[in-house]
């Protein structure tokens, strides 16, 4: 599976709505037309839809397609369990939702810092390769959101883990707290195959502004294609996966992944004006250096609070709460701040940081 030609999935969080549930009539010719052109790799959860993804994929392609003509990915997510024992039931349940006999791969879903010691309490990776040895999971890996350093640690703690699932793309590349880079050289690292998802950053890469829009337009390509192509176009990726909710998103991406061509040269330029001017428009110019973390008594993760700051005040998504979340959850927060005044005395940007992580706080600590 994972020695294959590169490929790109459809990703089934983002479904076609009809009265509050997925449109299974829009969604199934999705389907037709995205395993008429050559793909056949579908990626969901339980969450996903409240539960209404699974069934739908049951509706509009399990029932409809031979089971090998597809490869379908599930998750184990830690808020369906509690104990070892309550494992197996709810897997179980997966694949009567989706209608079929066992996963080509699951992953064990959304691995940071805080869940992961959940997952090793419950012995859920050891249940998984159970699983696998018997039959029911042909392959078993994870998604993950966290820093690299805690990709490193599971991933040598659990080396059968055979491919990671990460966000990945231009805009979070050198991002302090997606930490796109650092997570693909750490999966590059152990040898893993990487699968993509938020190529396109849950669609902010595919809107993007007037000028960032004037700065692709000369490809002749849509800003989708572009940050689409760019994940795909690294060494070691398998998988780019979309969230595709209409039938004309997925014939925009068949139409340039169907005879993929990793960027050449000048797309890679416009890449680099695009992420400059990105950040151009930040609200708070951190680089990243860490000479305020140097300082800081409180031991405070100030360029990470800043770059989710950023994401939120550029973006409003849910990932940036989401982040800050994981950069906080067993440390300090925000709100932690000494009000000393260190971390300001060695910011080359000169940053008022005693106010911005007062507005951090105000923004993710509110709205937990």
């Amino acid at each position: 599976m994972f020695g294959e030609k590169k490929n790109f999935g459809f990703g089934c969080m983002r479904l076609p709505q009809k009265d509050g549930v997925p449109d299974v009539g829009t969604f199934s010719r999705m389907v037709d037309r995205f395993m008429e052109a050559g793909f056949n790799y579908f990626d969901t959860a339980h969450g996903y839809h409240r539960g209404k993804s699974e069934t739908a994929l049951r509706e509009s392609l399990t029932s409809r397609y031979p089971r090998d003509s597809y490869i379908l990915v599930d998750k184990l997510s830690d808020n369906y369990f509690s104990s070892e024992e309550e494992i197996r039931p709810f897997f179980e349940s997966q694949l009567k939702a989706l209608g079929v006999d066992y996963l080509d791969l699951y992953l064990m879903h959304a691995q940071d810092e805080r869940n992961y010691a959940k997952y090793k309490e419950c012995r859920a990776y050891e249940t998984a390769l159970e699983l696998k040895k018997e039959g029911a999971i042909r392959h078993f890996g994870i998604s993950f959101h966290d820093r690299a350093e805690v990709l490193d640690r599971i991933l040598t703690e659990y080396p059968e883990i055979e491919a990671v699932q990460i966000q990945f793309n231009y805009l979070d590349y050198d991002s302090p707290s997606v930490q796109s880079r650092l997570c693909y050289e750490t999966c590059r690292k152990h040898g893993k195959p990487v699968i993509v998802m938020e190529p396109v950053k849950g669609g902010s890469l595919a809107r993007v502004p007037d000028d960032v829009a004037a700065i692709i337009s000369p490809l002749g390509i849509s800003p989708a294609e572009l940050a689409i192509r760019y994940a795909a176009s690294f060494e070691g990726v398998f998988m780019v996966l979309s969230g595709m909710s209409d039938l004309s998103m997925v014939e925009e991406n068949v139409s340039f992944m169907s005879d993929f061509r990793p960027l050449g040269d000048e797309e890679k330029a416009v890449v680099e004006k695009a992420r400059e001017a990105f950040s151009a428009r930040r609200s708070i110019p951190c680089t990243g250096c860490r000479y305020c973390t140097e300082r800081c008594p409180a031991g405070i993760p100030i360029p990470e609070i800043f770059s989710c700051l950023n994401t939120k005040d550029e973006f409003g998504t849910w990932n940036a709460n989401f982040y800050y979340e994981q950069f906080t959850a067993s440390g300090p927060k925000a709100s932690d701040c000494l009000e000393c005044g260190a971390c300001e005395d060695g910011c080359p940007q000169h940053l008022g940081i005693r106010a911005l992580l007062k507005r951090a706080a105000e923004t993710f600590e509110k709205e937990q």
